[in-house]
């Protein structure tokens, strides 16, 4: 008996166990499924991010690289011979037009000059008894000789010559001392000192005593090629061409100028054309010998279409661009691009202003996939 009832009890907990255990499973499969069928069917949209095509003037640039030079640069010689008294400058210093750089011995020159100031006294003593001479001739009337009066005039006649020579002789000496001191010709800043005091220098030798730069304003010469001559000589008839000089790797802006000259002569070996543009420099940022960078603005392209430079991608066909349609899917479209400058690029054909292309994500994308689009920070900032 109890065997029987001990049987019959395992059998009903059995029986409980199952039919918990389906009710369990059929409600776990069954919020499962629910789950399953709020999902959406296909593939997630693609997280990319997009800009719009804008419609915008334009800039051209030439870019290339310059030196630097001194608009004017001239090596101060000394043009007597003597010995350095004084150097009245500091190697780096910044001089004025007509400041004193050097003084040197002025004695001889001095001396050479009070020499020429008492000839002339002397000939003009003498020019004063010929003239008395030749009018006591020429009162005497025919008691003094034609021979006698003709002398005397022609005398008197050498005399005034030899002044005038005097005079000249004073000038020569004069400049000649005043060449002892030794002036800046330009205004602009020293270099090195090439000779020290004490030394004796000399007109003949080619050594200076310093250098002189002017950098207010300041050149810069640079290359262009030859293709754009044509362009360039043309918008320099019609007004000013601003140029823009940058650091060496091109990252930092330096100054702005205007071109100045274009070379008369293209070269033939590289096949380009030298420019000059001058910088009013006020602020001393360029400095002769520097290389930079330079950027000529040749023109201004009217309502161009422009794009950022990640939109345009290479393809086997050419150049594309994914365009983002209203039902945010992605299609390709063929482009033909201009000039790209700035992270900006040129669109002549293939996009118009008011699309929106996709600038970052497009390894991920196929033509017609659903995208989830980020607006760029340059077009969410025109929407603020």
């Amino acid at each position: 008996m109890m065997t029987r009832a001990h049987l019959r009890w395992t059998g009903i907990l059995l029986l409980a166990v199952l039919i918990g255990g389906g009710t369990a499973a059929w409600r776990y499969h069954g919020h499962a499924g629910e789950q399953q069928s709020d999902r959406p069917h296909g593939p997630a949209p693609v997280p990319v991010k997009i800009a719009r095509v804008d419609s915008s003037d334009f800039p051209i640039y030439l870019t290339g690289l310059g030196t630097v030079q001194g608009f004017n640069t001239v090596v101060v010689r000394t043009r007597v011979d003597g010995q350095i008294d004084r150097i009245a400058f500091t190697e780096g210093q910044i001089v004025k037009e007509g400041d004193l750089l050097a003084q040197i011995d002025p004695r001889p020159f001095q001396a050479a000059l009070d020499q020429a100031k008492a000839k002339k006294q002397q000939d003009e003593a003498n020019l004063a008894n010929a003239n008395l001479d030749l009018q006591r001739y020429t009162k005497l009337g025919e008691f003094a000789t034609k021979q006698q009066t003709d002398t005397q005039r022609s005398t008197v006649q050498q005399l005034t010559a030899q002044i005038a020579s005097d005079d000249g002789a004073i000038a020569n000496a004069q400049t000649q001392l005043d060449y002892t001191t030794v002036k800046a010709p330009i205004a602009g800043v020293v270099g090195f000192r090439q000779v020290d005091q004490g030394n004796i220098v000399n007109a003949s030798t080619q050594t200076g005593i310093v250098t002189i730069a002017q950098i207010e304003p300041i050149a810069v010469i640079f290359t262009a090629p030859e293709q754009h001559l044509v362009d360039i000589n043309a918008q320099l008839a019609a007004h000013p061409l601003e140029v823009d000089a940058y650091t060496s790797d091109g990252k930092r802006l330096l100054s702005k100028g205007t071109l100045s000259v274009v070379n008369n002569t293209v070269d033939t070996t590289s096949g380009t054309i030298r420019l000059k543009a001058v910088f009013d420099n006020k602020d001393h940022v360029l400095w002769p010998g520097l290389s930079i960078s330079t950027r000529l603005l040749v023109t201004t392209l009217q309502n161009a279409t422009v794009v950022p430079d990640d939109a345009v991608q290479h393809g086997i066909d050419g150049l594309y661009a994914f365009a983002v349609g209203a039902d945010s899917k992605a299609e390709v479209r063929k482009i033909k691009v201009g000039r790209s400058i700035d992270g900006r690029t040129v669109i002549e054909d293939g996009l118009a202003p008011g699309d929106r292309v996709i600038v970052a994500g497009q390894y991920k994308v196929q033509p017609g996939s659903v995208v989830a689009a980020a607006v760029t920070s340059a077009d969410a900032a025109k929407g603020q």
